[in-house]
C-alpha cells in the first residue's frame, strides 16, 4: 500500500471535527450524555470503552443515524439535524463492523460508484473509457490494484474492509469513523490496516472505535475513554492506560476483543 491520496496536504490542514454536549436518550435511557470531543486532522483518535459506553451511539449521532441534541460541527457547518445523506456529502463517513461493499460488482465498479456519488444517474450508466485519477489513487492507497477486477465478495475480510475505506476516500470523506475496522481479521490484515490507518491520518480526521487494546497501542495517536455515556479519560495511550478511573472500569477487570487489557506493574499487557 502506497500512500497515494487525491488531494494535496493543504486541503485538510485546518479540518477538525468538534462535538460539544452530545446527548443521545433512547426512551428515557441516556446512551450518550453531554460529550465534547475535538479531533483535528493528523491526529490518529481512538475511541475506547466497555460495551455499552456509547461509542458507536456517539458515531451514529454524528452521521445522523441517531436523534442527538448538543452540536457537532464540521468545517463550521453544523451537522446535528442534517440527514444521513446531507452529512455525507459535508464530507464526514463512517464504515460499520460488517463492510457494505456491492459483493457482484468489481473492487473497481465499486470504486467508482461510490466516486460518482456526486453524478448524475445518466453518466453513472454510461460507460466508463477511462479510469478516474481518484479511483486509480484509491486502489493504490488501499493495495487492492491486483485484485480490482475481481468481485468484491470473492476478497478476504480485511480486503473488504480496505474497500469500503477507499469508497470514503473517493468520495472525498474529510472525517472517517471507523466501526472495529479489524475485528475478524488476521494478525497480517491488521498491521496492514494499522499502517493505512495511520497514512490516512495524516491528513483526514479519523476515529476509530475498537476494542483491541493491542491494536490501539500500537497505532492510537491519542485516545478517548468513553463509560455510562460520558468522556471517563483523553490524552495518549500511555497516560489513558495508566489512568486509575481507567483501569477500574475498563482495561483492569478483563480483557477486551481482541487484545487483552490486563494491568501489570502499570503496564497494559
Amino acid at each position: 500500500m502506497e500512500n497515494v491520496l487525491t488531494e494535496p496536504a493543504a486541503a485538510f490542514k485546518h479540518d477538525y471535527l468538534e462535538i460539544r454536549d452530545l446527548k443521545v436518550v433512547f426512551d428515557g435511557f441516556v446512551a450518550v450524555d453531554g460529550v465534547d470531543l475535538t479531533v483535528t486532522s493528523g491526529d490518529l483518535r481512538f475511541l475506547i470503552g466497555p460495551n455499552g459506553a456509547g461509542k458507536t451511539t456517539l458515531v451514529d449521532a454524528v452521521t445522523g443515524l441517531a436523534p442527538a441534541a448538543g452540536s457537532v460541527r464540521f468545517g463550521g457547518v453544523e451537522l446535528l439535524g442534517r440527514s444521513s445523506h446531507r452529512i455525507a456529502r459535508s464530507g464526514v463517513g463512517r464504515t460499520f463492523q460488517t463492510a457494505s461493499v456491492f459483493e457482484e460488482l468489481t473492487v473497481l465498479q465499486n470504486l467508482d460508484i461510490a466516486a460518482g456519488a456526486g453524478r448524475k444517474l445518466r453518466t453513472l450508466l454510461r460507460r466508463r473509457t477511462s479510469v478516474p485519477t481518484e479511483v486509480e489513487a484509491a486502489l493504490e492507497t488501499i493495495g487492492l490494484g491486483k485484485v480490482a477486477h475481481l468481485p468484491a465478495g470473492v476478497l478476504a475480510h480485511g480486503q473488504k474492509q480496505w474497500l469500503e475505506i477507499g469508497m470514503l476516500l473517493v468520495q472525498n470523506a474529510h472525517v472517517l469513523l471507523l466501526d472495529e475496522p479489524v475485528a475478524g481479521m488476521s494478525q497480517a490484515e491488521r498491521e496492514q490496516t494499522g499502517l493505512l490507518l495511520q497514512r490516512i491520518g495524516q491528513q483526514r480526521t479519523v476515529v476509530v472505535v475498537e476494542h483491541d487494546m493491542e491494536f490501539m497501542r500500537t497505532y492510537a495517536s491519542s485516545v478517548t475513554v468513553m463509560h455510562q455515556g460520558k468522556v471517563l479519560a483523553e490524552g495518549s495511550v500511555s497516560e489513558v492506560t495508566e489512568d486509575e478511573r481507567v483501569i477500574e472500569v475498563y482495561l483492569g477487570s478483563r480483557s477486551h476483543g481482541r487484545g487483552t487489557a490486563v494491568i501489570e506493574n502499570g503496564e497494559t499487557k
